[in-house]
């Protein structure tokens, strides 16, 4: 904060819980809110990720110490039919373990508490309260304190203390202090005179049966402390220094050396066997001697038949190619930093808006493996192309958003972002991939090196490694041992609404990952016509887009194991959004 500036506002997000998916707005409960509520300008991907940012009335002058300090009072009469609903909501709120995100100077304010082994674990949300069971049983955030221990009854964090740290400016060469980290301790008081506040005393118990008027009042402390060790660059890292497992993450890589390691193995193995033979051959051609020809070379006159469904395949191609090159481009830049956890949404608009303009290459791709497939219907092959698979997406994406809307979510969607991106989609994408289409119709087909005979061969009978099946299944294991680990922390950020930050190595599991598909699939490839089985177009796609079936597996293993979500919506929304990514990364390996 400038020397001018010694008002610091806290901002409130949007609350969460690991145990339903649903998001709601800061307003949707009662809690105080602002005179006049300011709402600073949101981009694509935070509306899309149900951000939901909301001045609040918390507002503090610098280095000026509060305590006690009142914030509004909410009264509660079981008489009324509204007072009723809204404290039903709290509670429901408190039972399902829901989370504030506040934030100040764009930093997340984060409540840290002592984990076992003398680690501390700092997290970047806190509970508006917590629930004693009516057996007894102490949920969630109640046990901090053993006196919540009250049988059905609710607590609620009504106070919080705020410890904000700054840097003084001192030795650096900018005018006045700058912050660098805000912390809260969640605190819960019952207030018993409103103009006598004392912030100590029994906890805010709200009972199960709600039967007697009920007054909450909503308190906070602040102070300051100066800290000129931390840098003001650096100030994120506080919250990286928390997050757990960074450890497994090599671990993950020595499982990469030990894949890529099999891998080039085979790809010796492969690279030999062919020189091998193309060596023979010039023999042979010396000594003219008229051997059999036999595994792959036997199907020469075959291997470029068009395959079945051959339009469905090049638009498989067409679109992958586009979400392909959209996520190398989005995690190169969010390597370089470009798109950091400070700079709210930027990794989703960045993916969306990529996506809308790499039409051309989706359409250029598309149209041409259409040609050499020998297709004549070009123009269903643009349409498909164009809306097939963001169709798909699109209208999963409107019936969970149906959803969230009439659970009156903060991650329902605006109507006019849904018109946004209809018209990114239909004004923007659709166009650039006509125009790929156009070039790609353009070009000559692919030239064959081998003129395709007249009469399809038969295919001898396979054994069980080489039927089409067992290859697929198998392929597929190989680029999901890659992955898997990443995806447990991708997963993560989110359903539990834990923060990515490691986009390096994202980026070095993207190679890996391409580099373990391609070979996968040129080995099994190469399997399957030493079988004389021909039929290598389709398998040589579904091989490693086989692994989205497994992230499919993974996902569900994940809500069952990981998750605590209940609620029939909750459950349909991660299923859905579930989908959507498995589609994407079907189309992706693929």
């Amino acid at each position: 904060s400038s020397p001018f500036q010694s008002l610091i506002e806290l901002f409130v997000n949007r609350l969460d819980s690991v145990e339903s998916v649903l998001p709601y707005e800061y307003d949707a409960f009662d809690f105080c809110q602002d005179t006049e509520e300011k709402r600073p300008s949101e981009n694509l991907g935070q509306v899309l990720f149900g951000e939901r940012i909301a001045s609040s009335p918390y507002k503090f002058t610098f280095n000026k110490k509060e305590t006690c300090k009142k914030v509004c009072t909410r009264s509660y009469d079981p008489e009324n039919s509204v007072d009723k609903n809204k404290l039903a909501f709290l509670k429901k709120g408190m039972q399902l373990n829901y989370q504030h995100h506040w934030i100040i100077d764009n930093m997340p304010v984060t409540w840290c508490y002592d984990v076992e082994d003398g680690q501390k674990y700092c997290n970047p949300g806190f509970p508006i309260g917590c629930f004693v069971t009516p057996d007894g049983r102490v949920k969630d955030a109640c046990v901090i304190n053993s006196e919540f221990n009250k049988k059905n009854t609710f607590y609620l964090f009504n106070h919080v203390d705020i410890t904000i740290m700054y840097h003084s400016g001192k030795d650096e060469n900018w005018p006045g202090a700058r912050l660098v980290m805000a912390r809260l301790r969640p605190q819960s008081y019952k207030h018993t005179d409103e103009n006598n506040l004392s912030c100590n005393g029994p906890p805010m118990e709200i009972p199960g049966e709600f039967n007697s008027k009920l007054n909450l009042i909503y308190t906070y402390s602040v102070t300051f402390e100066e800290k000129n060790s931390i840098k003001w660059a650096s100030r994120w890292d506080y919250i990286l220094e928390s997050m757990p497992h960074t450890n497994i993450q090599w671990f993950s890589l020595l499982v990469f050396r030990l894949v890529n390691f099999l891998v080039s193995i085979c790809g010796i193995t492969f690279i030999s066997l062919t020189l091998n033979i193309f060596a023979d051959d010039t023999v042979d051609f010396i000594q003219e001697d008229a051997q059999e020809e036999f595994g792959w070379k036997l199907v020469h006159g075959d291997v470029f038949r068009p395959p079945r469904k051959g339009m469905l395949l090049s638009v498989f191609l067409g679109q992958g190619t586009q979400i392909f090159i959209m996520t190398f481009i989005t995690l190169f830049l969010a390597c370089l930093g470009f798109l950091s956890p400070a700079n709210r949404g930027a990794l989703m608009t960045c993916a969306v808006v990529l996506w809308v303009l790499l039409g051309t290459p989706a359409g250029y791709v598309s149209a041409r493996m259409y040609k050499t497939f020998r297709g004549e219907k070009w123009k269903t092959n643009v349409l498909l192309t164009a809306l097939l698979c963001p169709g798909i997406v699109f209208a999963d994406f409107f019936i969970m958003n149906l959803i969230l809307w009439v659970k009156g979510s903060s991650a329902a969607i605006p109507f006019g972002t849904l018109v946004a991106i209809l018209a990114m989609w239909f004004g923007i994408s659709v166009p650039l991939t006509f125009v790929g289409a156009y070039f790609g119709f353009k070009e000559k087909p692919i030239e064959h090196p081998v003129r395709t005979n007249q009469i399809p061969r038969q295919i001898p009978e396979q054994s069980f490694f080489t039927k089409p099946l067992p290859g697929i299944i198998m392929g597929g294991i190989l680029p999901f041992g890659c992955i898997f680990i990443q995806l447990f922390f991708i997963l993560n950020s989110i359903w539990s609404h834990q923060m990515y930050y490691m986009f390096g190595f994202l980026f070095l599991v993207f190679i890996i990952l391409l580099i373990t598909c391609s070979e996968a699939t040129v080995l099994l490839c190469y399997f399957h016509l030493c079988a004389e089985d021909y039929h290598w177009w389709w398998r040589s796609f579904l091989t490693s887009s086989f692994t989205a079936v497994y992230l499919f597996i993974y996902a569900v293993h994940y809500f069952f194991s990981k998750l605590q979500i209940t609620g029939t919506a909750s459950t349909i929304l991660y299923f859905g959004y579930t989908l959507i990514m498995v589609l994407i990364f079907f189309l992706f390996t693929g």
